[in-house]
């Protein structure tokens, strides 16, 4: 209704790209000047943020550009509980993790993305689980950078994971998202994660002005050198459903259409690169993946900064279930999939399928 303009001329979160034309009655910013979240999280279709585990068992990364694995956590040791709807992927213990990180070095695979499976009974609307120095995240990064220390590890910076709301961010009463409460969760879970020995803090909850707060912050806690990988071009997507079988999640009640970009909407993402670039992103990424290489190429024409880019779980699962029903040769479709997203021009790939692709990779070489 909006035609996806703030009165200012910005885009907002929620229009299509197909208007432009009318202004919202707040002009689409928050008293501070800065683009407001618009509508209300009254839909319940949109699915959490991918998070899991490579296809064999190790973490996200790969192809033709920089590896990176994504790991799930759960409490306890010698965990390992399979994914239904993603083939090969499994919720770990802190301890097989490690093993993994470890053969995601051997492979080639030099970087891990961390997302952890909380216990219900730990998670609060205030996500204070999520700054526990002793916290199943934080025990998970202290044993991966003694064991692999060379190996980069990315934490995840949202609040879904640690909510009993399931959102990446504070919901009020009425059902909303309190932008200016959410950030200061934000950055206090940042600085945890980065005092753990994280290398890159990634917020993946689209929130207005998370990037800036949480430089700030890290920079006044003592830590310079720890990088951000802001999710810049996060799209509301429906690509995200298997990875509800792997977090318990969920939002609880409403969507997050109302943080997270339109589909429909490529222009958003050239303003949410310009804020994040301003705002001190080390890193910007795209996700989904292979439904959205126009804005992976869109983004890398326009910054000089490392660009990512996240083979999501709906994506795997798809390349999957058409092996398992013989449709298709799952090996070469998996690297045609992410050099196409090399090709598109992202430096860095997120996929679930990091630790096989690596070593696909290496037989093509040898």
């Amino acid at each position: 209704e909006d035609g996806g303009r703030a009165g200012d001329g910005r885009e907002r979160k929620c229009g299509s790209d197909a208007e432009a034309e009318e202004e919202p009655e707040d002009g689409g910013r928050a008293e501070d000047g800065r683009e407001r979240k618009c509508g209300s999280d009254a839909e319940a279709e949109e699915e959490p943020e991918d998070g899991g585990r490579a296809g064999d068992g190790a973490g996200d990364g790969a192809a033709a550009g920089a590896s990176r694995a994504a790991n799930l956590r759960e409490e306890g040791e010698n965990a390992r509980h399979a994914i239904p709807s993603m083939p090969d992927c499994f919720r770990l213990s802190v301890d097989l993790v490690v093993e993994i990180c470890k053969e995601a070095v051997a492979a080639g695979v030099f970087g891990v993305a961390l997302f952890p499976a909380v216990d219900n009974d730990a998670k609060d609307e205030l996500a204070t689980e999520s700054v526990n120095p002793d916290g199943l995240l934080q025990r998970c990064v202290r044993a991966i950078k003694t064991a692999t220390p060379d190996i980069v590890v990315i934490t995840d910076v949202a609040m879904d994971p640690y909510s009993t709301q399931g959102h990446d961010g504070f919901v009020t009463e009425d059902g909303r998202i309190d932008n200016e409460k959410t950030v200061p969760i934000l950055t206090a879970m940042a600085v945890a994660q980065a005092k753990a020995g994280a290398d890159i803090v990634a917020p993946s909850d689209m929130m207005d002005g998370r990037v800036a707060a949480i430089r700030k912050a890290l920079d006044e806690a003592g830590f310079l050198d720890v990088g951000i990988c802001s999710y810049c071009c996060k799209y509301c997507s429906a690509f995200y459903g298997p990875f509800r079988d792997a977090l318990d999640s969920a939002p609880k009640g409403g969507g997050k259409h109302t943080y997270q970009m339109d589909p429909a909407n490529s222009r958003e993402a050239l303003v949410e690169l310009r804020l994040d670039e301003e705002e001190g992103a080390d890193w910007v990424m795209v996700k989904p993946g292979m439904p959205y290489l126009d804005i992976v190429r869109l983004v890398r024409d326009n910054t000089q900064l490392p660009v990512a880019i996240y083979h999501v779980s709906g994506e795997y699962a798809m390349l999957k279930a058409a092996a398992a029903q013989g449709w298709l040769n799952y090996d070469s479709c998996l690297l045609e999939a992410l050099t196409s997203m090399r090709r598109a021009g992202a430096n860095i790939i997120f996929t679930y399928a990091a630790i096989h692709a690596a070593k696909l990779l290496k037989e093509q070489r040898a």
